[in-house]
Formats: structure tokens, sequence, C-alpha cells
């Protein structure tokens, strides 16, 4: 009997299509500015699909999400970070299949970037450069989310953003 191939998602070739949503999470990454001036957002690069994003990514099978989001901030940025309150989740369309995306607000702490294969380029930027150079809207509406969350726990001075 010949064998074949596996599925990328972990099934065997030939079985039906997974079903259910894609499974994904990430965190709005900030850190206080140099001198107090506010905060900075991280906002990173990624070449396959030429845009500018949050750091995110799928979750492994039975992962739970904020381990993942931690786990994709560290493997996206180098920057190890002290989790916060929970963003809202954002939902759309990849491939005709849908992809739901858990999001957290996420102080770094500490760690330094190193460019790889899935991330080429990180900037740390003032929310409203990070909001105008976000690539999807539904990315600029997280740092709106972001900055309502940190105000409401009085993490950072309502001026900012």
């Amino acid at each position: 009997m010949a064998r074949t191939a596996g599925r990328k998602d972990g099934g065997a070739a030939g079985d039906r299509p997974p079903t259910g949503p894609i499974r994904a999470a990430g965190c709005v990454l900030w850190r206080r500015a140099p001198g107090g001036d506010g905060i900075r957002l991280a906002l990173v690069h990624r070449p396959k699909w030429g845009d500018w994003s949050h750091p995110k990514g799928k979750l492994k099978p039975s992962e739970d999400p904020r381990r993942g989001a931690l786990r994709e901030v560290l493997e996206e940025t180098g920057a190890t970070c002290e989790i916060g309150p929970e963003l809202p989740t954002v939902r759309y369309l990849v491939g005709g299949r849908p992809k739901e995306v858990r999001y957290w607000a996420a102080e770094a702490t500490g760690g330094g970037f190193i460019p790889n294969k899935e991330v080429d380029r990180m900037l740390w930027l003032p929310p409203d450069v990070a909001r105008d150079l976000l690539t999807r809207d539904r990315d600029k509406e997280l740092v709106a989310a972001l900055l309502s969350a940190l105000h409401a726990t009085g993490r950072v001075p309502a001026e900012d953003g």
C-alpha cells in the first residue's frame, strides 16, 4: 500500500479539509518611549506578504491562546513581554476559510530583534505613526483599542496617541 504525504495542518492527505476557523494569536506590543514621552508600538514587516502588522501567528494544536501570543511575539520580534488586557478578536477570511486572531496588549520587558525568514524588519513607532504605517484597517483599529485599554488601566497618559 502506498503512503501519502501528510498535510501541513497535520492531517493525512486525502482527509477532509479542516473545519472551524484558523486559530491565531498575537499582541499589540508596546514600550515606554525614551525620556518618558508617551509610548512606542512595535510593528513587524513580513516580506512574504509585503505588509506591516502586529506580531501574530497560528496557534499550535491545543495551544493556549495567551501562550501562543507570547510565543509568536518572541519568535517574530525577539522581545519578552508582560501580557496585559485582552483586546478585540479580529476575524477575516483566508482563502475562503475563517480566521480568528485573539490579541492582547503586551508591554515589552526585554530581548532584541534579529531579522528572520518571517519578519525582516521591526520598528518602534509612536501610536499615530504606527497607525498610518499599518497595512490593514483591522490592525489600525487595534491601536485605538490598545490606547483605550492602557488609559483605562492608567498605564499611559491620556494625551498619547
